[in-house]
């Protein structure tokens, strides 16, 4: 009545009308603590050549900044060695140290850096910032070997879902119906005929230190999950497995980024957990009281527009199946 806005404050950070308002009609954020806490240190990359809304230029900053300067990264062939981490106009665009490995060599390599360093006493962080294709496909074997050996590392698994940087060609990690450009959508297929690989589950099975799944659509929950994996990382093995929506590889406008990536959370789609090795079991950092149907994420992005009543309840399926194992393993 009086015509300004009022702050209500009668929760203590945990409002309970949020928990009873099942439209969702009000959302809890607080993302601007965490650039009230981050926002003065260094931002550690520079120019770039990222498509305009490009989700993976956001995720190399705020990841960047947060490991810090005493790192070495490893950027395989992809978008991010695409965007430009490892030089444009014969500058790099980092201000650490980074190189750039084969797709099928990323974590070996990083592993006989962190053992040198450890050789001469020094304890500097070792990051790869790798597509599905780095990690799920063509490098998996070298991931695989050092996360059984336990070699100390943070590996990002940044998952667009295909091989954009090359034409948008199918991947390990991209999902059942979706049309690429090696799985068209016409008279003899509809895009691709099998489901996708979980990648996050197999790194369980390694035993890693840390492993999570993390979207910076909810970025309160990735900068707590960055913390562990830097923690992690001093012991073993950390893996972030990071939802990453491509702009143009996945057909929608470029200021959807962030609102694609918190419906495939709200559906369950890409649900947000972590395991820690301690612990021996999955946490959900983040689960939908209400989780909405998969169709309201599928249609949001162009490369399911062709999909019918059949495939999205294939989906949907997949999606349940995959949250009961979840479940069972928590």
């Amino acid at each position: 009545m009086e015509g300004h806005v009022a702050k209500c404050d009668q929760c203590k950070g945990d409002p309970a009308c949020i928990k009873v308002c099942k439209p969702k009609a009000l959302v809890l954020r607080q993302e601007s603590k965490i650039f009230n806490r981050v926002g003065d240190l260094e931002d550690l990359f520079v120019a770039n050549s990222c498509c305009q809304g490009c989700n993976t230029e956001i995720l190399i900053r705020h990841i960047l900044r947060r490991v810090g300067p005493n790192t070495v990264l490893a950027t395989p062939p992809g978008c991010v060695p695409g965007t430009g981490s490892v030089g444009v106009n014969k500058l790099t665009t980092t201000k650490i140290p980074v190189f750039h490995p084969l797709l099928t060599n990323t974590a070996s390599m990083l592993a006989g850096i962190r053992r040198y360093y450890n050789r001469i006493g020094r304890d500097v962080t070792m990051l790869a910032l790798a597509g599905d294709g780095g990690t799920a496909d063509v490098g998996f074997q070298s991931l695989s070997g050092a996360a059984e050996r336990g070699e100390q590392m943070i590996f990002v698994c940044i998952d667009n879902e295909g091989y954009m940087n090359t034409g948008t060609q199918r991947s390990g990690t991209t999902p059942f119906g979706a049309w690429t450009s090696t799985t068209p959508v016409g008279n003899l297929l509809r895009g691709k005929t099998s489901d996708q690989k979980y990648m996050p589950l197999i790194m369980v099975m390694h035993r890693c230190e840390y492993v999570a799944t993390a979207a910076i659509g909810y970025l309160d929950d990735f900068y707590k999950k960055l913390d562990h994996a830097i923690e992690s990382s001093k012991k073993g093995m950390a893996y972030l497995h990071v939802f990453s929506p491509c702009v143009s590889g996945w057909r929608f406008d470029t200021p959807m980024t962030v609102e694609v990536q918190r419906m495939a959370v709200e559906t369950n789609y890409f649900p947000l957990w972590e395991f820690e090795k301690e612990r021996r079991k999955i946490s959900f950092t983040y689960e939908p009281e209400h989780p909405l149907p998969i169709e309201r994420y599928l249609s949001m992005v162009g490369k399911f527009r062709h999909l019918n009543e059949e495939e999205i309840a294939h989906i949907q399926k997949s999606t349940d199946e995959k949250m009961e194992l979840l479940k069972a393993l928590s």
